[in-house]
Order: structure tokens, then sequence, then C-alpha cells
């Protein structure tokens, strides 16, 4: 039995479960393609493991909104009042949700963003597949803005992606992204049994409680004590004198309160950049992948590209190609990523989009030499395939003259 324990099932089932496992109890969504599923899923899950069996009582709200702009301000709105909540779109509705997005890092406000990826820009290919939002999801809003992504490889890490990003969005007190696409969202695939540990208890970040604010401990809302970048907040009504702030987009200090004051904002747009740094710890590690040979050769690699490289490198490997391989999960990128890049003399960069976006990620947040970074580029919207990854290298190696293993010491 080749299947073994496998199940069948597709990514935004799957999220969608991982929503349920994560805690999410507001969804507010617009539908679009490839993702109107995954809200659909959730519903479905909700009805069945969110109601009172004895009452009838729904323990979750699930909204459709008129457009994405209101999906995400929905969003927003319950989170900040304590609530897990998360939407599902595609390329055009980050397009829309960008103002919001903007609020929700100024003001560290959590969320989780589902994109399932289609072809853009504009309305572009919508029953294609492609990985063509990465920027546009990293540097979402104007102004200087960075956010968390999560790139899933499969419906099994769709699933603990999902709840991951729940966790991360409370820690970190900021917009979560999980990116997969058509291929994963809507196509069924074979994976690994969804298994969750009984024991795993939600990861709520730093929030204050009535007794804290109590026993006299100093609040401010956007007030670094523990050097990490990340605030101790409050939820609404925790305390009747104690613990309240003002929520705003615009600039503030340490205490929430208005100023345009430079120090103040500098301090403030500082203190975030420590947070993406303390992100960094708290993301999915990448995988790495060693050739059985030494080579100078390796591929940086994200998402559904992962089934079509794992075959890949075996087709290459015959043809006397040996290749490194790291499979990127999460942005802001692992000290790892830049540790491997540094380890090889040609690394290529594989993505399904025009712009080689991961590469752009790499070469201005992890300061790697784009002269050792070579597109490997597919985006006509077909899923990728390993002959056209190891026709495109073996292509690239010849055409550079690259020696892919360390030359012999005479």
């Amino acid at each position: 039995d080749r299947v073994g324990d496998r199940i069948f099932v597709d990514g935004n089932t799957a999220a969608a479960l991982g929503c349920i496992y994560g805690g999410a109890t507001v969804a507010a969504w617009y539908p679009i393609t490839p993702s109107s599923s995954l809200a659909e899923a959730f519903e479905r899950y909700c009805q069945r493991l969110r109601s009172e069996s004895e009452t009838g009582r729904k323990r979750y709200a699930i909204l459709q909104a008129e457009d994405e702009l209101a999906s995400i301000g929905m969003v927003i709105g319950a989170a900040w009042n304590g609530a897990r909540a998360f939407t599902a779109t595609s390329g055009p509705g980050i397009s829309l949700m960008q103002e919001f997005l903007g609020l929700a890092y100024f003001a560290e406000i959590p969320a989780v963003v589902f994109d399932v990826q289609r072809g853009g820009p504009s309305t572009g290919m919508p029953t294609r597949t492609q990985q063509s939002d990465v920027l546009a999801c990293a540097y979402a809003s104007h102004g200087d803005t960075k956010h968390v992504l999560l790139f899933p490889e499969d419906p099994h890490e769709c699933f603990e992606f999902a709840a991951l990003a729940f966790d991360l969005a409370d820690r970190l007190q900021t917009p979560i992204f999980v990116l997969s696409d058509l291929e994963i969202g809507m196509n069924e695939r074979l994976t690994a049994p969804l298994a969750w540990d009984n024991d795993r208890r939600m990861d709520r970040g730093k929030v204050m409680t009535a007794e804290d604010l109590e026993s006299g401990r100093e609040f401010g809302r956007y007030l670094d004590v523990d050097g990490d970048g990340i605030a101790y907040r409050t939820y609404p009504g925790t305390h009747p004198t104690r613990g309240a702030f003002f929520t705003r987009g615009s600039s503030k200090d340490r205490y929430a309160r208005y100023t345009e004051a430079g120090t103040a904002y500098v301090d403030n747009m500082q203190r975030l950049l420590r947070k993406m740094e303390t992100a960094k710890r708290l993301v999915p590690r990448p995988v790495k992948r060693q050739s059985a040979r030494p080579t100078r050769l390796g591929a940086i690699y994200y998402g559904s590209t992962s089934p079509a490289m794992d075959e890949a490198v075996e087709l290459l490997r015959v043809d006397g190609i040996n290749l490194d391989l790291l499979r990127v999960r999460a942005f802001p990128f692992h000290s790892e990523v830049a540790s491997f890049a540094a380890a090889h003399e040609q690394v290529f960069v594989v993505e399904q989009n025009r712009d080689a976006q991961l590469r752009s990620l790499l070469i201005n947040e992890g300061e790697i030499d784009p002269k050792k970074l070579i597109r490997v580029l597919h985006y006509d919207g077909t899923p990728i395939t390993a002959r056209f990854i190891a026709d495109a290298i073996a292509d690239k190696v010849d055409d550079l003259k690259i020696v892919p293993f360390p030359m012999a010491v005479p």
C-alpha cells in the first residue's frame, strides 16, 4: 500500500481546520477565487465544532463583508477586542486591504490573512496559480512596513501554519500572512495525517490582567520593557480605571499619546524593527537537504514548488549536477538562510512569478550578494514541474560555465 496512512485533502480545507484548532472564532471575508472555499470550510467546521449541542448557541461569528477592505477591518476590530480572527483572500483582495493592514501594523493589532495566490496583476488569471504576492504582502501598505509571511508547502503545513499564525499574531501583535496558492489551496493532495497535541495551549502573548494593573505595574501600550520590541497590551474592559489607551494610526509616544515629535516616532519605528528580529526566532525554520556529494551549488525555493523541486534534484543528480536545497518556510528569514547562501558559490532561486520576488527579499532583507542568486522563474499559471526546473538549472549551469562540485586539490 503506497498510500500508507496519508490522507487526501486540499489546502483550503486543511487551513480551515487549522483555524479551528488555532482558536479562531471570527472570520470576515469577501468571495474571491481561489480562497472562497477556505472560509466556507471554516463555516462548516464551526457548525460542528463551535456550536453548543444542547442549546444550539453558536460560539463563532462569520461575516461576508461588502468588500475586502471591510473584511480586514472587521478582523482587526475583533482582534483588538480579544478574539482570534482571520480573513481569506487572494491578490486583488490584498490590494484593497492595504490601508487597514498599515493600521494593524502601526497600532499593533493581531490579524491573520490567508492569501491563496493566483495570477496577477489586476484580475489576472483567477483560475491559475502563481507566487506573485510575496512583495505585496511583505511590505503591505504605505510607509515603512514589514510583515511576517508563512509559506506552507502542502495541505499538512496549511493546517499547521494556520494554527501557528494565530499564536504568532498574538505574540507579535501584528498581521501574519499565510501565503499558499491555487495549486495548494484548491487541489486535493495526498499528505501526512493532520495531528494535534491536546496539551498545546494558545500563546496569547503579552497581555496584562486586572491583577497586574491593580498591583501597580507600569503600563505603557508601546513601552518595550523586555527589549524584544513587543509591548504589553490590555483587552478592553480589563480594569475600570487602569490599562486604557487610545488606539490610533497616527504617531504616538510609548504611552499611546499623540505626538509628531521626531524622537518619539523614530523610537517607535526602531522598536517595530526589534519586533521583526524577535519574529526571526519564532517563525518556522527553513528545511535543508544536503546533497550526497559535495557541491558548490544550492537552490532556494518555497511553497508549492516543493514536490517538483524534490523530483528535479534527482533528475539533475543523474545528469551529474548536485544541489544542496533550502526550503524557506517564513519571512523574516532565519539566519540559516544567509548561512546557506554564504556556503555556496551560486544559488538558484526557484519561484513562480515573473519578477523573482523572493530573490528580491533575499537581497533587500538578507543582504545576500545579487550576483550569487540566479533566477529560475515559471509564471504561465500552470504548476511548476520537475522537468522545467531541471532543464532550466542545467541550461544555466552550462551557460554560466559553472563547475557544480569543488575542484580537486592537486
